[in-house]
């Protein structure tokens, strides 16, 4: 007489051995993304012209700018806080002086921040459609960068509002020139202001050699 039991026992190891190793296929491949992510987000973080410390630095002040300065110019405004290497940019729009401000003194007082630039337009909220296109320049700004071969484009943080591009970045004073010229050069922006925080041609070299030193390890 057969055993029911052992022979459900029997018949479920298959089973089970197929889910188990469906399991650790999953799970393989999630760490094999984990790892891709972190190679990718490792390498980005190393061509960084700001220091780790900063790039984290500029992580916490954009999430707390972002968290705190809403509270300050109410419902009503939009404002956009982009931080790199600790100078803080604010764009958008926001329905008084008053309230532009206040935005600027919140973001001031936020730990780590150096200096504020408050390009705020006092004004109604942009809408939908203007902040899908402002999204579109940025995209084409940044692929022209990239299409520049003497450009170091990693290095050049670009932000658009209303038509308007706002370069960031550690730049020498031509790559500043240059990335403007291109800017200016791409259909749909009204204009091009410069944000960058300028480097000599020595600490170019330097961190061009680093750089360089770095990859060849």
């Amino acid at each position: 007489m057969i055993n029911l039991n052992r022979y459900m026992a029997v018949a479920r190891r298959p089973l089970a051995l197929i889910l188990v190793c469906g399991a650790v296929a999953v799970s393989l491949q999630g760490c094999f993304a984990m790892m891709a992510g972190g190679v990718v987000a490792g390498t980005l973080a190393a061509t960084d012209r700001r220091t780790l410390g900063a790039q984290t630095e500029d992580k916490a002040i954009m999430v707390k700018g972002e968290a705190r300065i809403p509270g300050v110019v109410g419902e009503a405004g939009h404002v956009n806080v982009t931080s790199f290497n600790r100078k803080v940019l604010l764009t958008g729009e926001v329905p008084t002086e008053a309230a532009k401000e206040a935005a600027g003194r919140e973001a001031a007082a936020i730990e780590g921040v150096q200096s504020v630039v408050n390009e705020l337009a006092v004004s109604g909220a942009s809408g939908f459609g203007s902040r899908s296109n402002d999204s579109l320049i940025t995209g084409k700004v940044k692929a022209s960068f990239v299409d520049n071969k003497t450009l170091y484009a990693n290095a050049i943080k670009v932000v658009t509002e209303r038509g308007i591009v706002y370069l960031m970045g550690r730049v020498t004073e031509n790559e500043g020139n240059l990335a403007a010229e291109i800017a200016r050069g791409v259909s749909g922006v009204q204009k091009v202001v410069k944000v960058f925080e300028y480097i000599s041609d020595d600490e170019y070299r330097q961190m061009t050699n680093t750089s360089d030193t770095q990859q060849k390890k």
